[in-house]
């Protein structure tokens, strides 16, 4: 493609790479990406997502913005309390690069609109802050074919994690990680345990850059690794995880085969 002046100039930044160029700038432009969630984690994945100039961007996300969130949820303002949360991030996305075509989509994810609204995307990036969602989405890109970059922070800590069962062979996903969801009040919410505010952006910055690395298909990929941080200690450990051949949706033996495990809420 030809790029504008604009865009030249807006770009220039990564296509001066050599593993980037303009062919990789090109396939960011054609990128789509939906990212669940537009909190702590979704806010810096939109807008870097977004800086980078990935064409076509949504967000699902059902909540309005509270005075707690802007802690660590950088996409939205003081302005904004009260709003839609999908609402207040198209208007920082838009500032940041107008040129993104963005998707709102506010409403809650759930068994029955999942399919629906992962289907016109490329890669699916999950920043959603409870086990029920994260198992949802997980099994929901298995099915549909989708490249899966998940992340999670708690107090101190947070994870990040690329999965592509879809593809077979030795790729994990993220039942092969955590079989199934804790049970309910063993792992305390962000609420309960507390985050720190700046950690959201440490690991939704990492999420953003292992998207844009599968957009263009350069450098190795995370699927198959688990890449953890702990912010007091400031340490990172990146740990090997294989696909476990009991995992019972990518398994040998698999025993689910559809969404109806999940209960539409």
């Amino acid at each position: 493609m030809d790029f504008s002046d604009e865009q030249l100039q807006r770009y220039a930044r990564h296509i001066v790479l050599p593993e980037v160029g303009g062919i990789g700038q090109e396939m960011l432009l054609s990128g789509k990406v939906l990212v669940i969630g537009a909190g702590g984690l979704g806010a810096p994945l939109l807008m870097y997502l977004a800086a980078a100039g990935v064409g076509t961007l949504g967000v699902v996300d059902d909540d309005v913005v509270d005075l707690s969130n802007l802690q660590r949820q950088v996409i939205h303002a003081t302005s904004d309390i009260g709003s839609p949360k999908v609402k207040s991030a198209a208007t920082t996305v838009a500032g940041v690069n107008p040129e993104v075509k963005f998707q709102s989509h506010h409403v809650r994810l759930t068994s029955e609109n999942v399919y629906e609204l992962i289907e016109g995307y490329d890669i699916i990036a999950d920043g959603s802050d409870n086990f029920e969602t994260r198992f949802l989405v997980n099994d929901a890109c298995h099915f549909a074919g989708k490249t899966l970059v998940s992340g999670a922070i708690l107090r101190f800590e947070g994870q990040v994690a690329t999965f592509k069962s879809h593809i077979g062979g030795d790729y994990p996903c993220y039942r092969c990680l955590y079989r199934e969801p804790p049970p309910a009040g063993m792992v305390p919410s962000c609420s309960e345990g507390g985050v720190l505010g700046a950690l959201a952006g440490t690991i939704g910055s990492m999420q953003a850059t292992e998207v844009l690395k599968e957009i263009m298909g350069i450098g190795n990929s995370l699927s198959g690794n688990l890449m953890l941080y702990d912010a007091l200690e400031t340490e990172f450990r990146k740990i090997s995880l294989k696909r476990d051949s009991n995992c019972p949706l990518c398994g040998n033996h698999p025993t689910i085969s559809d969404l109806s495990i999940h209960t539409a809420a």
